[in-house]
């Protein structure tokens, strides 16, 4: 499939994607989004990917493409949200990891909040500036970013529209890892990954993003539901032995 708003690069079980709108700071619009829903409709029929990585070139993404949405009715402005992509990326059964540099906005924050990951450069740009546009994030952000750094940081960001910058959001936790070339530090945390228990690792992300949506009781049935059938698998026979063996274990996602 070609690309117009998107590039990819597969290498070593891992998937780049680039968001490639350079001359709008790659603000998403609607093809873009679309785009990268079919990418990852793509990765989900691959069965010898482990890890996506989700970047852009120089900027992450600024915000999504305000033009088109000025005279947006509230029927089409629901359906621009990208709402039902941002949740398939969510809930990708594989590590999603963000590499952020310039600016991540309004849209492109909350993309970037879907993933498991974010790695920022120091001097990246973060920050929901919808309120100064007379809106508010409408694609997750009031929902994530809360569980993730709190309700008062949080509002203090999605109120006041303001940016803070890579350090500040590491310690806010909004950050995961700080580095001057965070795409290089996100491949290294994606190869790590890529080496994992796959199976293992699936069932381990539907039970941490299960903890955000459901009562802990419930939580822990489904827990030790997915954690009782990896006994079925091979990786675990492997890991264990590999233990008790003392070397490294080789596993094949079976």
């Amino acid at each position: 499939m070609g690309y117009q708003f998107i590039k990819i690069q597969q290498d070593n079980q891992i998937a780049t994607v680039w968001l490639n709108r350079p001359e709008r700071l790659n603000a998403l619009n609607k093809d873009m989004v679309l785009e990268l829903d079919g990418a990852f409709d793509g990765f989900a029929a691959d069965k010898d990917l482990r890890c996506v990585v989700i970047t852009g070139e120089k900027n992450f993404a600024a915000g999504a493409d305000i033009e088109s949405m000025v005279d947006f009715t509230p029927e089409e402005a629901k359906a621009f949200a990208f709402v039902e992509t941002f949740a398939k990326i969510e809930s990708f059964p594989l590590p999603v990891i963000a590499a952020i540099e310039g600016f991540a906005l309004g849209g492109g924050l909350e993309l970037a909040l879907r993933c498991d990951f974010r790695v920022t450069a120091p001097n990246a740009k973060l920050g929901l500036p919808e309120i100064n546009l007379g809106i508010f994030p409408g694609a997750g952000g009031t929902q994530k970013l809360p569980r993730l750094i709190g309700d008062s940081k949080a509002k203090k960001m999605i109120f006041t529209g303001g940016m803070i910058d890579g350090q500040t959001a590491l310690g806010y936790g909004l950050a995961d890892l700080l580095a001057e070339n965070p795409l290089e530090e996100a491949l290294k945390l994606a190869g790590d990954l890529a080496r994992k228990a796959p199976v293992a690792l699936r069932l381990a992300k539907q039970c941490v993003n299960m903890a955000a949506e459901t009562e802990l009781s419930a939580g822990y049935g489904y827990e030790a539901m997915a954690w009782g059938s990896l006994f079925a698998t091979e990786d675990q026979k492997e890991g264990m032995r590999a233990f008790l063996e003392k070397r490294k274990p080789s596993f094949t996602g079976k």
